[in-house]
């Protein structure tokens, strides 16, 4: 069942990077200036904007949940970039600079999903899309809560595993949504 999970993957990661390096050679790296708290609102709205047309079945702006699912991805490799590079780094990145750190945020991430999908045995691929909607949403919802507790947790994972699941619940719909 398994055989082409990694392939499914990188297809999805790699068009994902490409709006991202796109974007970095149209505007920059612009979003060096934002808060985690920022990076979190942007996922938020994105997560929302897709359970809204799950729900509703219709789109008045004419994108579909796919391109959704992309920012979400992308803002989770923003806000891992965020998380560890820190306010006091310069906001302009070397476009070099910027994909080196989209790749080995995408690969640890694709680490940790190989990791998960030993223990779970691929459940994802059983799951509706709408419930990894809702978990990402879930998710947002907890990383809103570890930021208002500034960063601090008793027994929880901290904000860069968080993004990290919802990167992968977004890769998981992604291929469920047969994006190649």
């Amino acid at each position: 069942m398994a055989t082409n999970t990694s392939q499914e993957y990188d297809s999805v990661i790699a068009v994902c990077k490409s709006l991202f390096l796109k974007k970095t050679n149209d505007y920059g790296t612009a979003w060096r200036i934002l808060r985690p708290a920022s990076i979190t609102d942007q996922i938020f709205i994105k997560a929302q904007r897709i359970r809204t047309l799950e729900e509703k079945k219709v789109s008045k702006v004419g994108e579909d949940v796919t391109s959704e699912y992309i920012g979400i991805i992308n803002y989770c490799i923003i806000g891992m970039i965020q998380l560890e590079m820190g306010p006091d780094e310069p906001n302009e990145l070397d476009p070099a600079r910027v994909q080196a750190l989209f790749e080995e945020k995408a690969t640890a991430t694709k680490e940790l999903m190989f990791a998960k999908n030993h223990d779970y045995g691929e459940a994802w691929r059983d799951m509706r899309i709408s419930s990894l909607t809702d978990l990402i949403l879930m998710k947002i919802l907890r990383v809103k809560q570890i930021e208002d507790n500034e960063g601090q947790t008793l027994a929880s994972e901290g904000i860069d595993a968080n993004y990290q699941d919802m990167l992968n619940y977004s890769v998981f719909a992604l291929i469920k949504l047969g994006l190649k």
